[in-house]
């Protein structure tokens, strides 16, 4: 990295430590890491050889995570991800990373990937040999026979038992994956895994969430049921992912974790399964049968009780099947305004500072702070007015480790 000083002024600074903008502010960057950022008044003096940049008023944010993420999955049907070539998925996959990044997310933390898919993507992208976000990287995802992954083609490792799921964790760390990906209950279209049907006893999924973290690997859940959430959390898993039928007691166990663990209900599969059913040759009353639009119902009072109870939300919403294709990713935040009653503001927190958490508990990514890495957005338009503005790329100009993307 070089060391020349770059100056974006006449801005309005969104820096995610709370809510409120500077209208009239100043993000100041030295290399790949923020040195400034807060109100012109307050700046410091620009050196004679830095670079100023009047960005015209533009809303300049920290960039954003997706954390739920499938970068080799192929927009295809749901009910045929796992069935591509390794050769496809990974040429789609390097098309998709660079996507990611394009669309305003300098950062990602993998739910799964086809084969070995997102170490390659994430060493490439580390090397600067392909365009793309950050990427805490999974393996394939960890399931048990008759699971909800226990399919063939290069998306699933099963195994029965703790010492053969032991083994399959050690096997992901010879592999170099960052996240271990495990399903605990399944999901309403599987007829052998319903949500809510626990796939794994506790010594099963206690042996996975140990032998990870005793190898420095993060545990990541498909955890729709109240059930299956609260045997995540009694293992001591990292992240959560749906969490769309919690009770009382999940909620509290939910809120008395809440300094480590993370939260995303991943709702664009369902939100788009329902809209766009049809196109998959699927009748919407079949997919009301299904116990989809109670879903969505559910996890609306869900995802509200959970952000009264403090616990920290992420965005990321299983993008990368053919009705939730990948580059839509910012429809998460228009879910959370609609949805989960949140003010655009609170809904960019979760995209941005809870999400860069969530990837490094260093606190050096999602916000404008000086020691962050210089990873942003300026947007032409405001999303805190409307969030939607997101969701168009013409509209971003990226910038990842200080660098224009």
């Amino acid at each position: 990295m070089n060391d020349r000083t770059l100056v974006l002024r006449n801005a309005r600074v969104f820096t995610a430590r709370d809510e409120s903008v500077l209208e009239r502010g100043v993000v100041a960057i030295r290399g790949n890491t923020i040195v400034f950022a807060g109100s012109e008044a307050d700046a410091p003096t620009t050196d004679g050889d830095a670079e100023v940049l009047d960005v015209g008023g533009r809303f300049v944010m920290p960039g954003m995570t997706e954390c739920h993420a499938h970068i080799s999955f192929a927009d295809a049907s749901p009910f045929a991800i796992g069935n591509v070539s390794v050769e496809t998925a990974t040429i789609t996959a390097v098309r998709n990373a660079e996507l990611m990044l394009r669309a305003g997310f300098t950062a990602a933390v993998s739910f799964g990937s086809n084969y070995r898919i997102d170490v390659a993507i994430r060493d490439a992208q580390q090397a600067r040999r392909i365009k793309g976000p950050r990427l805490l990287a999974a393996g394939r995802d960890v399931g048990v026979t008759g699971s909800n992954v226990d399919s063939p083609g290069g998306l699933s490792q099963i195994a029965d038992g703790p010492w053969a799921l032991r083994q399959v964790v050690r096997e992901q760390r010879k592999a170099m994956v960052d996240v271990v990906k495990i399903f605990v209950d399944g999901e309403n279209i599987n007829p052998t895994a319903r949500v809510g049907e626990l796939t794994f006893h506790d010594e099963e999924i206690n042996a996975i969430v140990d032998e990870a973290h005793r190898r420095g690997l993060k545990v990541a859940t498909h955890s729709r049921s109240a059930a299956a959430v609260k045997q995540a959390v009694r293992a001591g898993a990292d992240f959560i992912g749906h969490a769309n039928y919690v009770d009382a007691e999940a909620i509290a166990m939910l809120a008395a974790v809440r300094d480590r663990v993370f939260v995303g209900p991943a709702i664009a599969w369902e939100v788009r399964y329902l809209s766009e059913c049809e196109s998959l040759g699927i009748s919407l009353d079949t997919v009301r049968a299904q116990g989809y639009e109670n879903e969505v119902a559910v996890t609306t009072r869900t995802m509200r009780q959970l952000h009264a109870a403090g616990v920290r939300l992420v965005i990321g919403g299983d993008y990368g099947i053919g009705i939730a294709p990948h580059g839509t990713y910012a429809r998460d935040l228009e879910y959370f305004v609609d949805l989960f009653g949140m003010r655009p503001a609170e809904a960019l927190i979760c995209a941005t500072r809870n999400g860069g958490l969530m990837y490094d508990a260093s606190g050096r990514l999602g916000t404008l702070t000086a020691g962050s890495l210089a990873d942003l957005i300026v947007v032409d338009g405001d999303p805190l007015t409307d969030v939607r503005v997101l969701q168009d790329h013409a509209r971003l100009a990226v910038m990842q480790d200080g660098i224009w993307v």
